[in-house]
């Protein structure tokens, strides 16, 4: 008999089948007995009135990896309407002590430290496997939308011989008695390789050395990035990135109504085109409708762009909001300047229920602006030979952007810290799990 999937028991009503997996729950009640079994897709209650057949787990513990076989019956009060009767239980893998988090109540009852500290067990709990499903699919629904653009997928190194964009913000390591540094971003990398196929995008691991510990920043985070050319500016940027989101929150539309539901996550308000306002514009905004100028500020603070997400919201009637216009003052050196007013950026920001998600926009494409934006910011031209190379010998005009996963996973289900979002977090505190 092959084992099937506790989400594929509704296609063998009337049969015997075989499923394995984690004792979940059992509640002996003298007459009737309820075992429920959970294995990597969902739970299924399994019922016995002979508790001889449930011999086999006595004194041992929730975990314990068994095998069980049984007929399949329709039974309304049973989860999912369906529950195995005449059972066969084996043990497979017996576990003798307390697991350190219930994974049997609806939520986990515990403080986030303790969950993260026991997370090899606690990620078992359904809703929380429900988040990372939901991760994944963010993850798969990127890559089919890329790659049907006509975008590569690309793989860039993580240890690197400069940073990206601060000398601040690395994680040194010691490579072969010479300095190096934990890639930043794979920014350089992924405008290199503009020179190679046009379209490129990764999915990868990046890493910041930023002492905060706040709710909504790690240390070491996914990154969706993407990168084209042959563009006309930041907007061109934005159209594709607008078109990506759509398609994302479509396919978990499609694809992930258990886990959702599960969750209870309601998918974002998303129109046709996502609504935007120059970053002057909203510093005007805020300071009309709440009283707080941060006018000539180089930057919005998070209450700044929480008050922008619900002007987006009431207005629009979108979830997501772009500000485009940043000064240069705050972007990077390879940032485009706007051509009417170089004060400001061709670079943008994508705010998700009012906080910041993407940002992305245009970069400098001829050698000459980056001789002077380095000489600008007064960094050295030589940490960055190779990658000015590229723009020595013909590089289109071009852009992209970066998408925190974890972040997006906090926002889209609601969670409050964005370690809730994360595997394994690295932060300034933690390195394992």
């Amino acid at each position: 008999m092959q084992r099937i999937r506790t989400t594929q028991i509704g296609e063998h009503v009337g049969e015997r089948v075989k499923l394995a997996g984690w004792v979940h729950q059992l509640r002996e009640l003298g007459k009737i007995n309820f075992l429920l079994v959970r294995d990597g897709y969902g739970v299924v209650q399994a019922m016995t009135q002979d508790a001889d057949r449930l011999t086999a787990l006595r004194d041992l513990q929730n975990e314990t990896v068994v095998e069980i076989e049984g007929d399949v019956v329709a039974e309304p009060q049973a989860p999912g309407g369906l529950e195995l009767h005449d059972i066969a239980v084996q043990v497979i893998t017996p576990v003798t002590e307390t697991v350190p988090v219930a994974l049997n109540k609806p939520v986990v009852n515990v403080t986030l430290d303790t969950f993260l500290n026991h997370a090899t067990v606690g990620l078992r709990h359904p809703r929380r496997r429900a988040l990372f499903r939901i991760s994944a699919r963010v993850m798969a629904a990127f890559r089919e939308f890329l790659t049907g653009e006509g975008f590569t997928e690309i793989q860039s190194p993580k240890l690197v011989a400069s940073s990206t964009e601060s000398g601040a913000n690395v994680f040194n390591v010691n490579y072969f008695g010479r300095e190096a540094f934990l890639a930043q971003s794979p920014q350089f990398y992924k405008q290199i390789m503009v020179g190679v196929f046009e379209r490129v995008f990764e999915v990868g691991p990046v890493f910041r050395a930023e002492p905060h510990d706040t709710t909504r920043h790690v240390n070491e985070y996914v990154s969706l990035d993407a990168e084209f050319g042959f563009i006309e500016n930041h907007f061109t940027v934005m159209a594709l990135l607008n078109r990506l989101i759509r398609h994302i929150i479509a396919r978990l539309e499609e694809q992930c109504a258990a886990e959702l539901k599960l969750t209870d996550v309601h998918l974002p308000a998303i129109p046709e085109t996502i609504p935007h306002i120059h970053f002057r514009d909203a510093q005007q905004l805020i300071f009309e409708r709440h009283g707080e100028d941060c006018r000539g500020e180089p930057d919005l603070a998070p209450q700044h762009e929480r008050w922008l997400g619900e002007w987006a919201r009431e207005t629009h009637g979108s979830d997501f909001l772009f500000v485009p216009g940043y000064p240069m003052v705050k972007r990077p050196f390879y940032t485009h300047p706007d051509p009417a007013d170089p004060t400001y950026s061709n670079s943008f920001d994508l705010l998700f229920r009012g906080t910041e998600l993407v940002t992305g926009g245009q970069r400098l494409h001829r050698y000459d602006d980056y001789l002077a934006a380095l000489a600008r910011a007064k960094l050295p031209a030589e940490p960055f030979e190779y990658y000015l190379e590229a723009m020595k010998y013909g590089m289109p005009p071009h852009g992209g952007f970066a998408v925190g996963l974890e972040r997006f996973t906090m926002q889209l289900t609601g969670l409050s810290n964005v370690r809730e979002a994360t595997l394994f977090p690295r932060d300034t505190h933690r390195l394992t799990p």
